[in-house]
């Protein structure tokens, strides 16, 4: 190991943790030592701290304990020309870097300078924890690069991006190189940061680099189930699993070095533009751990290589970058050359299985205006028609390939895209017609991805695009006659009208205890897979995280259990969950991942439960904020009386059926509850009562958020759960 990386990285410990106990001193000084402290909508308190010692910092005091776990952590300081044989002093010093770094970052929440500002976003909350660690799950974001510092220039700053993005990474920014930070080039190159374009500013200081190494300790402990103070299964699960690494651009300081040495424990490797010691055995990373003088032509396919990251780009025919990283790209009206539908013209898309006979592949026709001749600001009619056949094909596929369109064109950098079926929003930008993007190409996306993603249901594609208004309108009369069918044909769709569920297993990758069972009344927990998404996954890749599950006898029809289904779960599970109930939440309720858009728990006072979704950040009536109830749900644990589940649930006639259903809601968030209100009505008219009365029997924040308040709200309003029979 490298001396001077040695001594350099213990100086910069020993100066980054001086600097937290001066900024401590001043937030006790200034707010009082019971002041309480922590990173704004987010869980599992201050996270590296939590999650690698255990301690759960509530208040400023709880930050003594933490100051003597630096110190212990903090080796003596040497010299540059001292020999240490191996990497044990230097990682403990980063890791104490990591916790003085997290304190730095909580006081400024407190004290300033505020860590969010215009371009500076600070800690990501719990629902973009969500939001975005699924993608981590789902493999379509393959890992993460921590930038720290500045290129030298505007344009290479922008080059790196564009690479990183165009291979689907996350880039979280930290840190400045005399003055300059890479965030500002790229806004200067006028570039679109934040989280939608996967390209995230997290401070202009090196101890903001902690909210990236924060996200991976959040996700072992959300995904994984990993346990507070178990800092050698965290550190290891982020290492097989949370594919990152550093990027150093500029000259490395002690501080710089110091960090790096936090992130190695991690398993993310840095790499360098500057000429400093390398570290090239492998040991605590996959492959080498410090590698510098990297060109920036080269600097990102070097890091990909080191970090050991398996990235599949999709080459598609069109003359603008296409990644998933685009997918969140805004086009405002001062950027957008033309625009489709949007209540400013109709516009709708539709995806109709044809006969082999019917379809021509690689066909793609534009009927109408192309967009070298129309304005620059006009908006056009538009309907996207794809006609597909395949041996495999069936009707029931259609509404989930047409839902791919919105994800497939909005890939394309400078495309913007919403919403489905016949409401739908289109625009192109500027630049990318500039760049010779036509409507044409919409159809080049189309194809060459429906071959690409579902190849084996899929033999031909053919796209045709319509953009003369009468036609648009009498393709759409015949699409809205589709649409209708469709909906009647799933409506009619029960559980007991299959005789076969589907497994989602794509979440085990970070929940080794966690199995989904996707039922056509139970959509997976995360919202994003209902019963023919699972089949149409299956048919797609028969070996993938989608598998049929045959029903088997029913062993209970009541709490929803099936001998085949048992058996698939303990033996996918290794045996650690050996039964589950579909319709119950007392009884063997399903496990959770952490990627459910909601909670429901238990309120025993009330003899009825509580739903809390990801996006409320407040106390819930359980004396649980919904990050500490996730971290007890999640995980692949079996925890009766608590169920992660998706929205859609909410609605489903089995929504904890077993336990009386939709009856048992006495309190959600008012987001939530006006939201889903129309559904609520509907159910519970389905159930007998009176829909909207039962609506407003149910409580929310602003009748409290304590059990005793909710108990009294609904005593007083003859809520339906007072007449009930006890849930346990």
């Amino acid at each position: 190991m490298s001396r001077i990386i040695a001594s350099a990285g213990i100086r910069g410990a020993h100066s980054i943790a001086k600097q937290a106990k001066e900024i401590y001193a001043k937030a006790v000084s200034e707010k009082g030592a019971d002041c309480a402290v922590e990173f704004p909508n987010t869980g599992y308190f201050i996270p590296i701290i939590y999650s690698m010692t255990g301690i759960a910092v509530e208040k400023l005091s709880d930050f003594e304990a933490v100051f003597k776990e630096i110190d212990s952590l903090l080796p003596a300081l040497v010299d540059d020309d001292v020999w240490l044989p191996y990497l044990g002093p230097v990682l403990d010093a980063g890791m104490a870097t990591l916790f003085a770094e997290e304190i730095i970052e909580a006081c400024k929440y407190l004290i300033g300078p505020n860590p969010v500002d215009d371009l500076w976003l600070g800690a990501a909350d719990d629902i973009i924890l969500r939001e975005r660690g699924i993608q981590f799950v789902d493999g379509t974001a393959p890992g993460f690069a921590a930038i720290v510092g500045a290129a030298p220039d505007v344009e290479t700053a922008v080059s790196i991006a564009r690479k990183l993005q165009e291979k689907s990474l996350y880039v979280f920014m930290a840190a400045n190189d005399n003055g300059t930070s890479f965030a500002e080039q790229l806004i200067e190159g006028g570039v679109q940061l934040g989280w939608d374009t996967r390209l995230v500013p997290f401070g202009r200081g090196i101890s903001s680099a902690i909210y990236a190494l924060g996200f991976a300790s959040r996700a072992a402990l959300s995904f994984g189930g990993v346990q507070p103070g178990d800092f050698r299964r965290n550190l290891l699960y982020n290492k097989n699993r949370v594919f990152a690494f550093v990027m150093a651009l500029g000259e490395v300081t002690d501080e710089w070095y110091a960090t790096a040495a936090g992130a190695i424990n991690f398993g993310f490797p840095t790499i360098a533009d500057s000429d400093i010691p390398e570290i090239l055995p492998t040991g605590v990373c996959t492959y080498e751990h410090v590698i510098s003088n990297i060109p920036h032509d080269e600097i990102v396919d070097k890091c990909i290589e080191v970090r050991g990251l398996k990235v599949v780009v999709s080459e598609v025919p069109i003359p603008i970058a296409y990644s998933p990283a685009f997918e969140g790209e805004r086009i405002r009206k001062d950027d957008m050359y033309v625009e489709f539908g949007g209540k400013k013209t109709p516009a709708f898309e539709w995806f109709t299985m044809k006969s082999s006979d019917e379809v021509k592949d690689g066909l793609i026709e534009v009927i109408g205006p192309e967009i070298d001749s129309v304005k620059e600001g006009d908006a056009l009619p538009l309907a996207i028609v794809i006609e597909a056949s395949g041996r495999k094909m069936q009707a029931d596929f259609e509404p989930v390939l047409e839902r791919q369109v919105h994800t497939l064109i909005n890939e394309g950098q400078g495309i913007w895209h919403m919403g489905q079926r016949d409401i739908i929003w289109l625009r192109i930008s500027k630049d990318s017609q500039k760049a010779g993007f036509k409507i044409e190409h919409f159809g080049s996306i189309l194809h060459a991805m429906y071959h690409e993603q579902y190849s084996s249901i899929l033999d031909k594609v053919q796209i045709k695009i319509y953009t003369e208004e009468a036609k648009v309108k009498e393709l759409l009369a015949q699409a809205k006659q589709s649409y209708a069918s469709r909906d009647s044909r799933l409506a009619d769709m029960s559980d007991e009208s299959v005789d076969t569920f589907y497994s989602c297993s794509l979440c085990q990758s970070f929940a080794p205890d966690h199995i989904c069972i996707i039922t056509p009344e139970r959509s997976g927990l995360c919202g994003a897979y209902s019963w023919l998404d699972g089949k149409a996954a299956y048919e797609i890749t028969p070996t993938g995280a989608n598998q049929p599950i045959a029903k088997g006898a029913t062993l209970d029809a009541v709490t929803g259990k099936w001998e085949k289904v048992d058996e698939f779960i303990s033996s996918t599970t290794q045996g650690a969950v050996e039964s589950m109930s579909a319709y119950s939440m007392i009884v063997d309720p399903m496990t959770s991942c952490g990627c459910f858009e909601c909670i429901s728990a238990v309120l025993p006072s009330t003899n009825g439960i509580m739903i809390v979704d990801r996006e409320y950040s407040e106390m819930t009536p359980s004396g649980m904020k919904f990050s500490t109830l996730a971290g007890t749900v999640g995980g692949g644990n079996q925890m009766p009386g608590f169920i992660g589940h998706s929205k859609q649930y909410i609605g489903s006639k089995k929504f904890i059926s077993a336990e009386g259903g939709i009856k048992r809601i006495v309190w959600m968030p008012a987001a939530l509850k006006g939201e889903l209100k129309e559904t609520l009505v509907k159910r519970a008219e389905e159930a007998g009562l009176n829909g909207e009365e039962f609506f407003s029997q149910i409580a929310d924040e602003n009748v409290g958020a304590d059990e005793e308040q909710i108990l009294e709200f609904i005593s007083g309003n003859g809520h339906p759960a007072m007449e009930m029979d006890e849930m346990f």
